[in-house]
């Protein structure tokens, strides 16, 4: 009787996942994310943002440095919502909340939360130098949210706890489950110092990566810039025992700017095609 019920449930599993996949808007890459529907995500991430603004020193918007994370982030929304409504992945962006904050933290790093809400710290800002620096970040961040990463690392995570987990999200009571909520915390990460923070997959990295090109590119900035940046990035994290924050889960490296140099043509071709310069 235990294997046959052994077996079902391993039948059941295979079914599952095989029906609660996707694909990733350009990249068409195949991803699982059946463990926690989108709206139950973006509920989890936007309690977790609350919390941390609530905490922290948020610059003002009409101060020099939040008013260009704000005008970077607004440009990069605009591009990325047009493009995916015309080509039908307009599904992507439901129940999006987009806020662009930026808060005062030497730290440096900067994020985008499944649903929309976007943070830098004030110690990326230097190294990003410009606005065009600002989008290579704002268009790789925003890329983890549209790819539904965040979703893809919970679903993963909640499978590795065991699939008892099904029943509970899929009877709508997910943030009554305490271990949910903790593996929650886990993925998303804010306003941590991300010593129990589930890294991103080399494979979203480099799926991160290629969006964000194209996405900094359709708003009319240049992608040419992101070689530049990671290398201040891979300079600012010479000599230094810790590694910058945004290093321990976005990996830098020489082979990372060589795949950014080789996928360069193809994201030109969209900045002129948008109107670049």
């Amino acid at each position: 009787m235990k294997k046959i019920r052994g077996l079902f449930i391993g039948v059941f599993a295979i079914a599952y996942i095989g029906m609660s996949c996707q694909r990733v808007p350009l990249t068409n890459r195949k991803q699982f994310v059946g463990m926690v529907s989108s709206d139950q995500m973006k509920q989890l991430s936007f309690a977790q943002y609350t919390g941390f603004m609530d905490t922290s020193s948020v610059v003002s918007n009409k101060t020099k440095e939040g008013a260009m994370v704000a005008r970077v982030g607004s440009r990069i929304k605009k591009a990325v919502e047009d493009y995916l409504i015309a080509n039908n992945y307009s599904e992507a962006i439901d129940g999006y909340q987009w806020e662009f904050s930026t808060v005062k933290s030497d730290q440096i790093n900067a994020w985008c939360m499944p649903g929309g809400k976007v943070c830098f710290y004030t110690g990326i800002l230097p190294i990003c130098q410009t606005e065009d620096g600002i989008a290579v970040v704002m268009g790789h961040e925003i890329a983890h949210a549209i790819a539904d990463h965040g979703r893809e690392r919970m679903s993963r995570a909640l499978i590795a706890q065991g699939l008892t987990q099904v029943g509970a999200v899929a009877a709508g009571v997910i943030t009554k489950d305490q271990r949910v909520m903790e593996t929650a915390g886990q993925v998303l990460g804010i306003g941590t110092q991300l010593g129990g923070v589930l890294p991103n997959s080399r494979k979203q990295e480099t799926e991160s990566d290629k969006l964000g090109l194209i996405f900094m590119a359709m708003a009319g900035y240049n992608p040419n810039e992101a070689v530049a940046f990671w290398k201040r990035m891979e300079a600012a994290a010479e000599g230094k025992e810790k590694p910058p924050q945004i290093l321990s889960t976005h990996p830098t490296d020489a082979g990372r700017i060589a795949e950014l140099e080789k996928l360069l043509p193809k994201a030109m071709k969209y900045y002129y095609a948008y109107g670049g310069q």
